[in-house]
């Protein structure tokens, strides 16, 4: 064999054991049953806020807690702590992705990330006016 023949292969060799060991980095989003299913395993669940129950976060008392139960796009529901500063405008939030660890029937969350209300929605009509506003 050549010896150009032998690098491309140990290169295709690196290039297979890198991806399989990325593939375990792969993320999926669970629902809150499913998470409830796999109590301790880390998961990332896509919730939002239930409105109709208290946030609980005392800035002076401690900064460092937070506490609001989600609710999944199924309808379930979760009590879910989080022990950090409470993210600003998370009320404000269509979603939440929530990273973090099912235990003793809560979710205890490491990494709150915010999905931002559109700025940019369409209504009907917008293009028009736009389009008139400029002659």
């Amino acid at each position: 064999m050549k010896t150009t023949h032998i690098i491309i292969l140990v290169l295709i060799a690196a290039a297979i054991a890198i991806l399989v060991q990325f593939s375990g980095d792969l993320t999926t989003y669970e629902t809150i049953a499913s998470a409830k299913a796999k109590p301790g395993k880390f998961v990332n669940l896509i919730a939002k806020i239930d409105k109709s129950k208290s946030v609980e976060y005392d800035a002076i008392k401690n900064p460092n807690y937070l506490s609001f139960v989600a609710i999944d796009t199924l309808g379930n529901a979760i009590k879910v702590v989080y022990h950090d500063a409470k993210p600003t405008d998370m009320e404000k939030s269509e979603r939440l992705v929530l990273k973090g660890t099912v235990k003793d029937g809560y979710f205890d969350c490491k990494n709150i990330l915010l999905k931002c209300p559109s700025k940019y929605k369409d209504t009907p009509g917008a293009m028009k006016n736009n389009l008139q506003a400029a002659n």
